[in-house]
C-alpha cells in the first residue's frame, strides 16, 4: 500500500523535461508582447496606435520548467519626444503600467508581476518633463531630449546575465488608474502593477523573470 501511495504521488508531479500548460492574464497600458525562452507566446491584440489602447488579454502557453518570461511593455508615444497629442490642447506625457498573473493547470499561482522581476528601460523621454509644455516640441532638442537603446541580445533567455538590471518598480492601482478590461479579470492579491522608474518618462520597458 505504501508503495502504491508513493507511486500515485510521484505520478501527480510533473517530471523534469515535461511541458505543462499555463494560463496567463495581462492588462497593459498601452501594449505588451510576452515571450517564453525567447519565443513569442502572446502579443496585445489592440494596436498601440489605437487611442486609449489599454486592455486585458488572457491566453495559454506550454513550457517546461524552469523557463524565462520576457515581457516587452510600451506606452504610446507620438514620436521620440515621449509626448502624445502633440500640437493640441491635450499635449502631454502618457503614462504606462502592466499587471500579469500566471496559473498552472490546477489553478495554482505560478508567477505574478511584482518587485521580483528585473527590468530595463530602453526608451526614456522626455528627459526633462518641461518638454510637455513646449509650444513646438522637437525630439532631441532642449527639454525634449531622449534616451533610446536596442533590446540586448538574448535578454529573454536563460543564459542572459541580468544582474545589473534594476528591480521592477511597483505601483498602486490608484497610480496607474487602469481601465477597459482590468475589472474583467479576477486578479490574485499578489499581482502588482510594474513599470520602469517613472510612469511617464519610461516608454518602453523590458522585464524578465525566471520561473523555477
Amino acid at each position: 500500500m505504501t508503495r502504491l501511495i508513493a507511486a500515485l504521488m510521484l505520478s501527480a508531479v510533473p517530471t523534469i523535461g515535461q511541458a505543462e500548460q499555463y494560463a496567463t492574464d495581462i492588462w497593459a497600458d498601452n501594449w505588451f508582447e510576452m515571450r517564453v525562452n525567447g519565443v513569442q507566446v502572446a502579443q496585445d491584440s489592440v494596436p498601440i496606435t489605437t487611442e486609449r489602447s489599454f486592455n486585458a488579454e488572457s491566453f495559454t502557453f506550454e513550457a517546461e520548467r524552469p523557463f524565462v518570461i520576457g515581457l516587452v511593455a510600451r506606452d504610446f508615444i507620438q514620436n521620440d519626444t515621449g509626448l502624445e497629442y502633440i500640437g493640441t490642447r491635450r499635449q502631454q506625457m502618457g503614462d504606462g503600467g502592466v499587471i500579469l498573473q500566471i496559473m498552472d493547470a490546477a489553478g495554482a499561482t505560478v508567477a505574478v508581476s511584482d518587485a521580483s522581476w528585473q527590468c530595463l528601460v530602453i526608451h526614456k523621454a522626455p528627459l526633462d518633463k518641461s518638454c510637455e509644455n513646449e509650444a513646438d516640441p522637437v525630439a532631441g532638442e532642449g527639454a525634449c531630449a531622449f534616451d533610446i537603446s536596442d533590446e540586448p541580445d538574448g535578454w529573454d533567455t536563460a543564459g542572459f546575465d541580468a544582474s545589473d538590471w534594476s528591480q521592477a518598480d511597483v505601483y498602486t492601482a490608484a497610480q496607474v488608474d487602469p481601465k477597459m478590461g482590468y475589472d474583467d479579470i479576477d486578479w490574485t492579491d499578489e499581482a502588482e502593477f510594474i513599470w520602469g522608474p517613472d510612469l511617464e518618462q519610461s516608454n518602453t520597458v523590458l522585464c524578465r523573470l525566471t520561473v523555477d
